[in-house]
């Protein structure tokens, strides 16, 4: 019996915080040595339905994101990860593709690549094919960076499809090599009662600062080695008995670090905003992302998240908690 393929599928991909060694995973860095980033998935998602379209409707292809589009050829499709993720994964149309997210997009928490990640595993089962998770990494790169010459790293999409918490290593030959750290669940719950996550109401195109980023690695490479050490840092942190102070205090030297990379990753707001949450008791912090906007991210003892709400009284805080899975199917179905 010809085996019977899903009509629908849906995905559930994670998005990421990363807490050390962001840039280092870009190709212009890492191939002269390693890059490393330390990172984890949480418990916001982006959610990627495709299902086959029914037979009366005159378009090979509707799309439902922040717009709608339907289209008759991949070439008129203005979703550009969409488009490259179905000349990569070919599903013959009609197709029916939409996609909704718990968080905001282009916010520094990996959602495009969460995007890219969870389409491309929806796109695989359609086929009835059997994917990893590092070829959901490798295929999703492939699109953003060398397709779409997206001015990116690997780290969100090895953090998204991979899932959990993770010491990552970009290695010069282009492999990944991933250190868990999801075992060490006493760490983590210690780690995320600290946890603070604000909303700057400050949506951004990336491509702006990553680019600048990009152009000058050659000049930051000793803040950049600096970064990958944090990293490892952070790593042996997380292995051992874990120091909230130290962790946040090398967060809070990374932040510092990470400002002289690109002319646009902070302004006045952000910096006033992280000086008021310091004054109010946070060990330590970090804007999530390239910067711009996006999600502050703050640790601070428990007995003192009130009063850094209240000093940061204009920003929304977001709760979230440690997701341990990577990519993962939520909705095969077969008639």
């Amino acid at each position: 019996m010809a085996e019977r393929l899903p009509k629908l599928v849906m995905t559930c991909t994670p998005q990421r915080i990363s807490f050390a060694g962001g840039g280092t995973d870009l190709a212009d860095y890492y191939r002269r040595d390693y890059g490393a980033v330390l990172s984890t998935t949480i418990n916001k998602f982006v959610y990627v339905t495709v299902k086959r379209h029914g037979e009366v409707f005159a378009e090979k292809y509707r799309l439902n994101y922040y717009q709608s589009e339907n289209v008759s050829s991949l070439s008129d499709m203005k979703n550009e990860i969409a488009r490259e993720c179905l000349r990569l994964v070919d599903v013959d149309p009609p197709l029916y593709i939409s996609t909704v997210g718990d968080l905001p997009a282009e916010s520094g928490l990996g959602g495009s690549s969460a995007f890219a990640v969870g389409l491309l595993n929806a796109l695989h089962a359609m086929r009835g094919d059997r994917v990893s998770s590092v070829q959901l990494v490798e295929e999703a790169a492939h699109v953003e960076i060398r397709v779409l010459k997206r001015p990116i790293g690997k780290q969100d999409h090895a953090a998204t499809a991979i899932g959990g918490f993770n010491y990552f290593r970009f290695n010069a030959d282009d492999s990944l090599s991933v250190l868990p750290h999801s075992d060490a669940t006493a760490n983590l719950s210690h780690l995320f009662e600290h946890v603070l996550l604000f909303w700057t109401g400050i949506s951004r195109d990336s491509a702006s600062v990553l680019t600048e980023q990009k152009d000058h690695i050659k000049d930051r490479v000793a803040e950049l080695d600096a970064m990958r050490e944090q990293a490892e840092t952070l790593s042996r942190l997380l292995r051992n008995h874990l120091d909230i102070n130290a962790f946040a205090r090398i967060l809070d030297e990374g932040w510092h670090l990470k400002r002289t990379l690109a002319s646009t990753i902070t302004n006045a707001r952000i910096d006033a905003w992280y000086d008021a949450a310091k004054a109010a008791g946070a060990f330590g912090g970090k804007l999530c992302g390239a910067g711009g906007g996006g999600f502050l991210l703050f640790l601070a003892p428990p007995n003192r998240h009130n009063a850094i709400c209240h000093a940061l009284g204009e920003l929304r805080r977001i709760s979230i908690g440690f997701e341990p899975s990577g990519s993962r199917l939520m909705l095969p179905h077969i008639d």
